[in-house]
C-alpha cells in the first residue's frame, strides 16, 4: 500500500527532472556584432572521425544561429586529417559541407596536407578553398582578430 502513495510523489519529481533547465542569456560584449563589424570565429578540424566532424559542423550551425548569419564570419580550417572532410571521395558530410558553403561559411583546406597526399585542388567539394598551410593560416588570423575555437 505504501508503495502506490509515492508513485504520485515520484511522478512529480520525474516530471520537474525532465523540465530543461533556465538557461542564462550569454551577455554580448561591446561593441556587439554588427554586419559591419561581425564575429570573426575560425574552428579547427584535424579528425575524419565522421561524429567529430558533424559535431563540429553543428558548432558551425550553432554560431551562426546564435549571431545571427550577418553578424559572423565562419572560417572551418582543416589540416592533417580533417583534409579527408573536405574531398568529393572522402567526405562522409559532403552535402551538409556544401550546404554550408552556401550560408557564406569558408571551408579551408590546408595545402602542405594536399601536397603530402598527392591530391589536386579538383579533389576538393565545390566551394572549398586551399590555403598554403593550415596552422599558419590559424596564426594569421589570431592576429587580424579572430577568435580560434579547437573543438
Amino acid at each position: 500500500m505504501m508503495k502506490y502513495r509515492l508513485l504520485p510523489i515520484l511522478a512529480v519529481f520525474a516530471w520537474v527532472f525532465a523540465q530543461p533547465a533556465f538557461a542564462v542569456e550569454t551577455a554580448l560584449a561591446q561593441p556587439k556584432p554588427t554586419p559591419d563589424n561581425p564575429r570573426k570565429i575560425m574552428l579547427q578540424l584535424t579528425s575524419d572521425d565522421p561524429r567529430a566532424i558533424n559535431d563540429l559542423l553543428y558548432n558551425v550551425v550553432n554560431i551562426q544561429k546564435f549571431y545571427g548569419q550577418d553578424n559572423v564570419r565562419v572560417a572551418v580550417i582543416a589540416f592533417s586529417a580533417g583534409n579527408r572532410a573536405l574531398y568529393k571521395s572522402t567526405s562522409p558530410v559532403r552535402e551538409r559541407i556544401s550546404s554550408l558553403v552556401q550560408y557564406d561559411v569558408e571551408f579551408l583546406a590546408c595545402g602542405n596536407t594536399m601536397e603530402a597526399t598527392d591530391r589536386q585542388n579538383e579533389a576538393l567539394i565545390e566551394g572549398v578553398e586551399v590555403v598554403t598551410a593550415g596552422i599558419p593560416e590559424i596564426v594569421e588570423r589570431q592576429l587580424q582578430g579572430w577568435i580560434y575555437i579547437r573543438p
